[in-house]
């Protein structure tokens, strides 16, 4: 894989012989040349917390299929799995240390990769807060709304911010967010996780903003509910009511591939179908 800033100019010589391709298919001339040139740009993905979980999961996937990715984690020396993949993908798979609640480090991190093209930027980091330490009149720990609204509102967010000019300069220009059921207002039938609800809910709010905001710019924003998968955040629940992570993985990736700027800002679960606000 390039370095960090290198390749850029390859990259838009690439897109500017992709462009050239398609005005040449108006006239029904095309070199060879050309056409290779179109053929072998290869797509970059960002993924946060991409150590574990659904996370790494998305990152095999996408480097199953060829593309590049940058897989971030807060340990990367712990992260033993995104590690190996990195080190059988020649190249193609980057680690990256980043805490999504720490903004002075995506800063940094976007100061790495500036100039590189990032074709998908993929909101993967988040954190429910326990439900033990969210119910209310009981034992609610108030200084976990902080903790959870960074890691899951403000952390992506800001992500899409710093990120902006990588995504703008790539091919597909997409922003996937993993949202939640939980986040449904519409949906919820009963008082339980009232941080990370309101965080998850919160999420939609503010990418369903960025949806309107970066329309005009090409770029499409997704929310999108895995269900619930069988992660380590999940370990409480029975194994039987949990989605193997393989399964979660193809899916985010799926809705992922079919989000425009026709359907940009909108709410899915896994198998595609659209959640009530």
């Amino acid at each position: 894989m390039d370095t960090p800033g290198t390749g850029f100019r390859r990259r838009t010589l690439l897109k500017s012989s992709a462009l050239a391709v398609l005005l040449a298919l108006g006239t029904g001339v095309t070199t060879a040349q050309e056409t290779t040139a179109a053929a072998t740009y290869v797509p970059t993905v960002l993924i946060t917390g991409a150590n574990r979980g659904i996370g790494l999961e998305v990152a095999r996937q996408y480097a199953a299929r060829g593309w590049h990715v940058i897989g971030t984690a807060r340990k990367p020396a712990e992260a033993t799995e995104l590690n190996a993949l990195a080190a059988a993908s020649d190249g193609k798979v980057l680690v990256e240390a980043l805490d999504v609640m720490d903004l002075a480090a995506i800063d940094a991190l976007a100061t790495k990769y500036q100039g590189k093209p990032v074709d998908i930027l993929f909101n993967n980091a988040g954190v429910t807060g326990g439900g033990e330490n969210q119910q209310f009149a009981k034992n609610m720990k108030w200084d976990l709304f902080d903790v959870v609204f960074r890691t899951n509102v403000v952390g992506p967010l800001k992500m899409a911010e710093a990120f902006l000019p990588n995504v703008q300069a790539s091919e597909l220009k997409k922003i996937s967010n993993v949202s939640s059921s939980q986040g449904s207002i519409g949906s919820t039938r009963t008082g339980t996780l009232y941080i990370y609800r309101s965080s998850k809910a919160s999420l939609n709010m503010v990418m369903v903003n960025l949806a309107n905001q970066l329309k005009s710019k090409g770029i499409a924003v997704a929310l999108i509910d895995p269900g619930p998968v069988d992660t380590d955040m999940m370990k409480s629940l029975p194994k039987k009511m949990l989605r193997p992570v393989t399964t979660a993985g193809s899916d985010l990736i799926r809705i992922t591939d079919q989000l425009t700027l026709q359907n940009t800002g909108t709410y899915w679960t896994f198998d595609g179908t659209v959640l009530p606000w």
